[in-house]
């Protein structure tokens, strides 16, 4: 895969700075460097400590990546929102995890469904780099970055908190302000490999919440982290003590949706392969938007 772009800078600079100013890590340098990638100058390739010139045009080229051969290959349907050379971003359905698990006899995730598109596709880029997820029981919006460069580019934009992610949730109770930011620590369970909780020695964690409609039972509620802990929202609203209807880990189950009612419904990012900010957007799933419109007068949820 090639990269090409033109220096505009007034003096000389090595051809490694060059790079790096346009986004390229020191791992794909070394990429280009050591592991049958190139780097280039007006298209003859050169060492990274060459002078480039105002005006120049400098080149990435980085090899192909093969497919993980222990990766199991499903030819399960993707629903795709977006695509371009460097991104996609899936609608993931309740139920369908977004990695393998190893203790499932049939591997059946968002990464080997997106390793049986790829070869469908006959993509030069074979591996699937996993640059965000959801909970297995939580629907919505997933990016997977197609290559390398692509996903250096995410992680760094996610650690800069640069990547917006919105949430709908439909919590128990009537949540009391209209507005609201639950600011509170969040650590593993010691009692629990898998679930977590509110902690004084957790790391931070900060969920904002705006109501968008309620009523005696229950409450609907957009959300927009500002941080990534895992299990962060339903932690939250679980340590207020509106957890998530069906959450049967952090609540109850429900006899009127099978999973936690949550859904990523929006993410945006910046591509610099493009030059914009990518926007994409979801409306929520059946089960959720009829748990909204239920009557749940006298209703246990």
């Amino acid at each position: 895969m090639r990269f090409d772009w033109t220096y505009r800078g007034k003096y000389p600079r090595r051809l490694r700075a060059v790079l790096k100013s346009f986004g390229v890590s020191s791992s794909l340098i070394k990429v280009a460097i050591f592991h049958g990638g190139q780097m280039q100058i007006n298209n003859q390739p050169q060492w990274a400590v060459t002078q480039v010139q105002p005006g120049d045009q400098v080149s990435l080229l980085l090899p192909d990546e093969p497919a993980n051969p222990n990766l199991d290959v499903s030819d399960e349907p993707l629903e795709i929102m977006y695509e371009d050379r460097d991104f996609l971003v899936v609608n993931k359905p309740a139920g369908v995890a977004t990695v393998p698990a190893h203790n499932v006899p049939v591997h059946n995730s968002l990464v080997n469904r997106l390793k049986g598109y790829y070869l469908r596709q006959q993509y030069p880029n074979q591996v699937t780099h996993v640059a965000t997820r959801l909970d297995r029981d939580t629907s919505g919006l997933v990016i997977f970055p197609k290559h390398r460069f692509a996903h250096a580019v995410l992680d760094q934009q996610l650690k800069q908190h640069q990547v917006t992610k919105r949430y709908l949730a439909i919590v128990q109770g009537k949540v009391p302000a209209k507005h609201g930011v639950i600011m509170a620590p969040i650590r593993r369970d010691p009692a629990s490999f898998v679930q977590r909780q509110v902690a004084r020695d957790g790391k931070m964690s900060i969920t904002e919440y705006w109501i968008r409609e309620m009523t005696d039972a229950k409450t609907v509620v957009r959300i927009a982290l500002h941080s990534g802990r895992t299990h962060q929202i339903r932690v939250h609203f679980q340590s207020i003590g509106h957890p998530l209807i069906g959450d049967d880990m952090y609540g109850q189950a429900s006899p009127l949706i099978d999973r936690q009612a949550l859904h990523c419904q929006y993410v945006s990012f910046y591509s610099p392969f493009i030059n914009q900010v990518i926007e994409v957007s979801v409306p929520i799933p059946a089960d959720m938007r009829n748990l909204i419109q239920k009557n749940e007068a006298g209703r246990n949820f």
